[in-house]
Parts: structure tokens; C-alpha cells; sequence
């Protein structure tokens, strides 16, 4: 199977481009995030004629929102309340073999690094420590985790270490945050795995960059990493970078992993 993650930025102002990014992956399975709508008006019948039938929804109005869609059947799975808060962030479906899969969204955390100063990056704090909570209290099993984690944890995964070392995304404290989820069931970056952590990849680049790629400046926010069991059946991820440049595009790209299951 091919299984991708995507921050589309609205679902419903990118349909036609969602549209274009499957065809061009030909995913069996897609899990999206800020799909900013809420669940009753999202677009579920246009995406089951691009092949996509099968759907798990958690909208939200305005903002957020999470999506699962597949070609294969989805048995919808119970998202936790990150944070005590029902803002879609989360959505879960397991597989006919029994893999779980999860998208989720991290709270991107503002644009000051201290959360006594900024409640965005409190939440995010927050919500990263509840992650590895939740992960350390049970057992790993046959577990897929895709989506926008809004950190880029390696010096690589930035355009430039020293200069993003206060700059939200890359602060030593989200990735520390973020290591302690890695740890917590000793999750495999699958992307990783393929490409080498001493090569630089970017999945975001911010808008105010109007020259893309022009100097480069992205950063890796969107991962897909899997449970120690899965880990043996990976066999291949990509990043779709040119998809940057398209009409209309969302500042990130989609990021796609091959696994038997």
C-alpha cells in the first residue's frame, strides 16, 4: 500500500488539487490535515468519485480538521482529546489487516517560543507531552502515525539549525518534546529510513517565500512514522516537492511511504 500525509490547507479551496496529488502518488490511502471545514460540509461524495469511498472525517469550522480517505474499506476509530479540546486534530481508522492509523495535526505554537508569554505555545507543549503520555500508557501493536507534527526535529530537516534555534518549530524544547514521543513506543521515521538524516528535506515553505523555491528556506514539519512491528514492511517514502509549485498550492507538500500490510 501507499500511505500519504498532506496538510492541504482547505479542502475544499484545493479539491482540484487534491485531485491531482492522487493521481500523481496513486495512494491507496491519504490522511489530511486542515481540511477547515466542518464534518457535514465536507466534500465526501466529489473525493469518493476521484476513488477515495472510504473516509474518517473530523472537521472543524474555520480551522483544523483532520481526514482519513482510502480505496480500501476504514473501520473509524475513537480520536482522543488532545488537551481536553474537540478542535479535530485528531482522526483514527484501522485497516482490514489491523494496522491503525493515525492523522494528526500539532498545534503549530505561535510565533514566541515561551509559553509564559504565548498560550499557543503552552498548548503545543502540552499537547506533545500528552502524546507521549498517551503512547508510553499502551502498547505499540501495528500502529501508522502521519501528519503535520509542526516540528522539525533534525538539524537537516531545516534550511539553517543556528538561525531557527529560537524560532518556533525548531526549538530545542519541541524537539526534546517530540523525542519523548518518538521514544515512547520507539517509533521509526519511515521517511527517514530511506532518506538519509545527514540529507536536508523540507515538506514546508512558508508563503511569504514568493520566489519558490528561491533560497530554499523550508523546513521538514510533515513525518509518517511507524510502530517497531511495521517497521520491516516499509519499502519506500517520497516527498512530492514539486506539488510547491503548482497553481494554487498549500505551503506544504505531501509525503508518502510504500508498506506491505
Amino acid at each position: 500500500m501507499r500511505l500519504a500525509t498532506w496538510n492541504i490547507n482547505s479542502v475544499r479551496l484545493r479539491l482540484e488539487l487534491l485531485h491531482r496529488v492522487l493521481t500523481t502518488l496513486d495512494a491507496d490511502l491519504i490522511c489530511l490535515q486542515e481540511i477547515k471545514v466542518e464534518t457535514g460540509a465536507f466534500p465526501a461524495e466529489k473525493i469518493a468519485a476521484m476513488g477515495y469511498p472510504h473516509q474518517v472525517v473530523q472537521g472543524f469550522k474555520g480551522y483544523n480538521g483532520t481526514a482519513i480517505l482510502s480505496r480500501v474499506p476504514l473501520r473509524r476509530g475513537r480520536p482522543v482529546r488532545w488537551c481536553g479540546r474537540d478542535d479535530g486534530r485528531h482522526a483514527v481508522a484501522r485497516l482490514p489487516g489491523g494496522a491503525e492509523v493515525h492523522s494528526l495535526y500539532i498545534p503549530a505554537g505561535g510565533d514566541i517560543p515561551d509559553p509564559r508569554q504565548n498560550d499557543k505555545f503552552a498548548h503545543k507543549l502540552d499537547f506533545v507531552a500528552e502524546l507521549a503520555a498517551w503512547c508510553a500508557a499502551r502498547n505499540p501493536g501495528r500502529r501508522i502515525l502521519l501528519g503535520d507534527f509542526n516540528i522539525a526535529p533534525l538539524e537537516t530537516d531545516v534550511w539553517s539549525h543556528k538561525q531557527l534555534l529560537n524560532v518556533v518549530s525548531h526549538t530545542p524544547v519541541e524537539v526534546d518534546g517530540l523525542d519523548r514521543v518518538r521514544q515512547s513506543w520507539g517509533w521509526i521515521d519511515a521517511v527517514r529510513k530511506f532518506i538519509p538524516p545527514e540529507q536536508p528535506l523540507y515538506t514546508w515553505w512558508s508563503y511569504r517565500n514568493r520566489s519558490w523555491p528561491g533560497s530554499d528556506r523550508g523546513r521538514r514539519l510533515d513525518h509518517i512514522w511507524v510502530t517497531p512491528r511495521l517497521a520491516p514492511r516499509l519499502k519506500g517514502a517520497h516527498v512530492l516537492r514539486e506539488a510547491r509549485g503548482w497553481p494554487h498550492p498549500s505551503d506544504h507538500v505531501p509525503v508518502s511511504v510504500d508498506i506491505d500490510l
